[in-house]
């Protein structure tokens, strides 16, 4: 088994600023569809991405691989080694009893946070606070396992302010069709962590050739996300299990999330007061929200009218 720092997709990451557009286009196929590509010839993998056979056997040669057969069996070890994490699992929290594995993955946690601390760069931070508070239209992109956090960094922004844009799709052809009309007046946030997403590299590549601002909330300085990014929030995040840790990432988004609201409280509070409005004018929760009256839960409307 190859070492993690030289496996496929960390070869990958790292040349794919350098690569031509036709192994852009196997790059991020690859990232995004490995369980299909494992299988595939390079003839198959060529049609399915939309380049010849050749571009795929020159792919494998600039990763560095002796030709297809090797970058194939380089992409089967990867697989393996990711469906043998349910494994590693097993062995490193098999014994512990349930209370030990909560203990234990917390801590983790409470460790992820305190090094974001340190490692997070004030000076950008400050910088993206001001970008998305300038910016015309902000764009944000997460998929996989980072969606919810595009998700939740959507719904407090648009209470903050107007014209952001959550770019929701499974193909990076939806993902441009979506931005098509991003230019230098707008910004976009990119959420990535390992296993890093092509299709949010490609989308913030896209959004810096339109000159937009770009950035990107990420793991490391090592992260490929940062190669279009001049604005850089690090949050650590491991795999503690099969699971992503993203506690540290939504912590540096909730801090994003209350900056933004100190520095235009007046607007916030306009957007808050209007939205409660609508809320009320509209009955917008029905029997969805719990009010506390004299410490004992009521309904804002009843289950079933009486008669």
């Amino acid at each position: 088994m190859e070492k993690q720092e030289h496996d496929i997709i960390t070869r990958m990451n790292d040349k794919y600023m350098r690569m031509s557009k036709g192994h852009k286009a196997v790059a991020a196929y690859i990232s995004d569809h490995y369980e299909q590509a494992v299988f595939m010839t390079a003839a198959k993998l060529g049609e399915t991405v939309g380049v010849s056979e050749s571009t795929v056997v020159r792919f494998a040669s600039a990763l560095g691989y002796e030709g297809y057969p090797d970058f194939q069996k380089s992409l089967e070890e990867w697989v393996q080694n990711k469906l043998n994490s349910v494994q590693k699992i097993g062995a490193r929290y098999g014994k512990s009893s349930q209370a030990e594995v909560l203990h234990a993955v917390l801590n983790a946690d409470i460790e992820k946070i305190k090094d974001t601390i340190v490692s997070l760069d004030a000076a950008a931070f400050e910088a993206a606070v001001d970008i998305i508070l300038e910016a015309k239209t902000v764009y944000l992109v997460g998929v996989r396992s980072c969606e919810p956090l595009a998700d939740f960094l959507h719904f407090y922004l648009n209470m903050i302010r107007g014209n952001i844009v959550l770019v929701k799709t499974t193909s990076v052809t939806e993902m441009f069709e979506q931005m098509i009309r991003i230019d230098n007046r707008d910004a976009i946030i990119g959420i990535s962590f390992p296993r890093y997403s092509m299709r949010t590299l490609k989308a913030m590549e896209f959004a810096n050739d339109r000159n937009a601002k770009v950035i990107t909330i990420t793991d490391s300085i090592h992260s490929p996300m940062n190669l279009y990014s001049a604005c850089n929030l690090l949050a650590r995040s491991d795999m503690v299990s099969i699971v992503d840790s993203l506690v540290a990432p939504l912590s540096v988004i909730n801090a994003l999330v209350v900056a933004l609201c100190l520095k235009q409280p007046e607007e916030v509070k306009r957007n808050l007061e209007m939205l409660e409005d609508v809320w009320n004018n509209y009955q917008v929760y029905l029997n969805d929200e719990i009010n506390f009256i004299d410490e004992e839960p009521m309904l804002n409307y009843p289950l079933v009218k009486k008669e």
